[in-house]
């Protein structure tokens, strides 16, 4: 699956916080969540079944507004050979627009960012979004490892989402009565056996984790001190113990561990989650105290410096709500375009050719507006959430919208 870009994952987001706000009458918006692999003529059939079963709704316009949203799904999924890549979603339902009898079937179909896992149907008073929430929960990927000298579990986090990848066991003797130089022999094969249980646990983490281009870490646990002799060891690729960024004591091995592990290692995983917007941020004003500095911000100065491509990384809020009307004259076509703050103006323009009324062609958010010029002209994006106390500054003092250029045009 390719790396989802900052525009993709803004839309997502956006859809996500659409859907959030769709509320029903009764329990009659039909979720639905079809994972690559499966057949969409099992998908249909389900769907047929289930507007069969349907009729057993007691409220005769829920038992409609279901079975209604349901047809609208069986007819969607025949425009499909199979699902795309990553599977598909269809959101489906009567929205109320104000007073009875103003419902209108809305309908959201898309591919999601990530793989679905499990085949969903779901039918509720709201569109079942929970496990899209884990998708964009994160889009980092650390490694996790619980071990001991009996087994070993090897495992990926993604946002909530956790991957199990490999469970190893290592044959290593326990406890025995031997004495003597017995004892000690039998001691040397122990540890021999455990080392070379470590070295197995390190050429599987290698070939599991090192072809993750995203990895942005790796959390090793478990009861006792193996995971510290893992570590402190020449058993893992240098690539990766340079991204060990903590060791956890745990009561388990196997997936409980693991579980364990996160438990524990949740303000240490939000805290990184963060890092890399709060450095961006620093390090465009640090760049705007220096007079010859490569920090820019404002609208209009930032667009300047994209058209010339002098942006290296272009910074912008999630939260700057302004739109971008694009406006035409509807006698000579002269076009330009304006930003409006609040949506709901409705500012009237004249044409600076012939002065004649302009028209609103179309409007699209500044977030977009930027994105997709930054993305044309080669310029990184980072979306900044305001949830961090760099992330308000940018919004509120710089107007949202920042960049650091790779140069400063003379």
């Amino acid at each position: 699956m390719s790396e989802i870009s900052s525009k993709e994952l803004y839309e997502f987001k956006k859809t996500l916080a659409e859907l959030a706000d769709k509320k029903g009458r009764g329990t009659e918006l039909v979720s639905v969540y079809i994972p690559p692999d499966k057949q969409l003529s099992d998908v249909a059939k389900h769907m047929r079944d289930e507007s069969g079963q349907s009729a057993n709704i007691k409220s005769k316009q829920t038992r409609k507004n279901v079975q209604s949203a349901i047809e609208v799904i069986i007819q969607r999924l025949r425009l499909f050979q199979h699902p795309p890549e990553n599977g598909l979603l269809l959101f489906v339902g009567m929205i109320p627009r104000g007073g009875p009898g103003t419902e209108k079937m809305e309908t959201y179909v898309f591919e999601p960012p990530e793989p679905i896992q499990t085949y969903t149907y779901h039918c509720d008073s709201q569109f079942y979004l929970e496990p899209l929430q884990y998708m964009i929960d994160s889009k980092e990927v650390y490694g996790i490892t619980v071990l001991d000298r009996k087994e070993a579990t090897l495992a990926t986090l993604k946002g909530k989402r956790i991957d199990i990848l490999k469970h190893l066991t290592s044959g290593v003797p326990g406890k025995h009565k031997a004495g003597g130089q017995s004892q000690r022999r039998f001691d040397r094969l122990i540890d021999l056996a455990a080392h070379e249980f470590l070295k197995r646990i390190g050429s599987h983490m290698d070939d599991a984790l090192l072809p993750i281009e995203d990895l942005k870490g790796i959390i090793l646990g478990g009861p006792g001190h193996t995971k510290e002799d893992f570590f402190k060891g020449d058993y893992l690729n240098y690539e990766l113990k340079d991204k060990i960024i903590d060791t956890i004591d745990t009561s388990y091995t196997g997936e409980f561990g693991i579980r364990e592990i996160i438990d524990k290692s949740e303000d240490l995983l939000n805290e990184m989650e963060v890092m890399k917007e709060k450095k961006l941020v620093k390090r465009f004003l640090s760049e705007l105290v220096h007079d010859d500095g490569l920090g820019a911000y404002g609208e209009d100065e930032v667009r300047k410096f994209l058209e010339m491509g002098a942006v290296d990384v272009l910074l912008i809020s999630e939260d700057l709500k302004h739109t971008r009307h694009y406006l035409k004259c509807v006698n000579c076509g002269f076009e330009k375009q304006v930003t409006y703050k609040d949506p709901r103006e409705d500012e009237k323009h004249v044409c600076t050719n012939c002065s004649e009324k302009m028209k609103i062609s179309h409007v699209k958010s500044l977030v977009d507006h930027f994105i997709e010029m930054a993305e044309e002209l080669g310029s990184d994006v980072e979306l900044i959430s305001s949830e961090t106390e760099e992330g308000t500054q940018l919004l509120k003092a710089f107007g949202g919208i920042a960049a650091i250029l790779r140069y400063r045009p003379t």
